[in-house]
């Protein structure tokens, strides 16, 4: 894969971090994929994240919520010396992360069937939504009476 050098953008653009923050990112993001994950879009403002964490229990993960960040991190305790003919159900520990929108929070988190599902929303603040300006001028009736005395 071909890395990018960020650097002579870094030296003319002003606040623009979290951009090339995303950019490295997404570089790095190829290098491990465990556990394996869906994000799914249930509406408009509503998301979803399934990680697939068979072997784990809800106490062997943790999940912190930042700005713009969600991380999840999973880690289990070895049980005492335990031979293994096949090992295919990795417990090996891991970390997570995911961007996030502006205004988007972590509203739930559940474990079902072996999958951690987290639900995510976006929530814009009344200030932040788009809204319609009246008009103020004239009303109608003296509109009307200023027309017939120039007429």
């Amino acid at each position: 894969m071909r890395s990018y050098d960020f650097s002579p953008l870094w030296r003319s653009t002003v606040g623009f971090d979290r951009l090339f923050d995303l950019a490295e990112m997404a570089q790095r993001a190829g290098e491990d994929n465990y556990p394996p994950y869906n994000i799914e879009r249930l509406g408009d403002d509503r998301y979803q994240i399934s990680l697939a964490v068979a072997g784990f229990a809800p106490e062997d993960i943790s999940i912190t919520a930042e700005q713009n960040v969600v991380t999840i991190e999973g880690g289990k305790p070895e049980r005492g010396e335990r031979q293994f003919l096949h090992r295919g159900i990795s417990t090996r520990n891991f970390k997570r992360q995911f961007s996030l929108a502006d205004y988007v929070q972590v509203k739930h988190a559940a474990f079902d069937n072996g999958l951690l599902i987290i639900e995510l929303v976006r929530e814009i603040p009344e200030a932040m939504k788009p809204r319609r300006i009246a008009i103020n001028g004239a009303p109608l009736d003296s509109v009307q009476k200023l027309e017939a005395k120039a007429a």
